[in-house]
């Protein structure tokens, strides 16, 4: 085999490796609640939540692969509700939820004022 093709070959075995390490979901149920983690491929919590009748429901939160928060959103039976938070390079955004659409939005630029569940 020429260098060319044993390059591509050593690229697609190493694809296939780091798919093959992916860590699987954890599946929780707590009578009719099931909790849910995703994990990044370094074994990190990539996020976490619930889901009540096959809906997504109460608090989830998103994390970054080095464990920080990047998200916290409220779900109820499926739709988008009260704050959500972002932590975006600007700051904190807080979009508030109604009726499963944005109702406003507001950037903090210090997140120590903010309560989080």
């Amino acid at each position: 085999m020429n260098m060319k093709k044993i390059l591509i070959m050593a690229c697609v075995l190493s694809l296939g490796m780091s798919q093959a390490q992916e860590v699987k979901p954890l599946y929780e149920r707590d009578g009719d609640i099931i909790k849910v983690t995703h994990f990044h491929d370094n074994g990190t919590i990539k996020e976490q939540g619930t889901y009540k009748d096959k809906l997504l429901d109460g608090t989830w939160t998103r994390y970054d692969e080095n464990g920080s928060k990047t998200v916290v959103a409220q779900y109820k039976q499926g739709k988008k509700v009260g704050k959500w938070l972002m932590w975006t390079e600007g700051g904190v955004k807080e979009v508030n939820y109604s009726n499963n659409s944005v109702a406003s939005v507001e950037t903090r630029k210090d997140d120590t004022k903010l309560a989080i569940k």
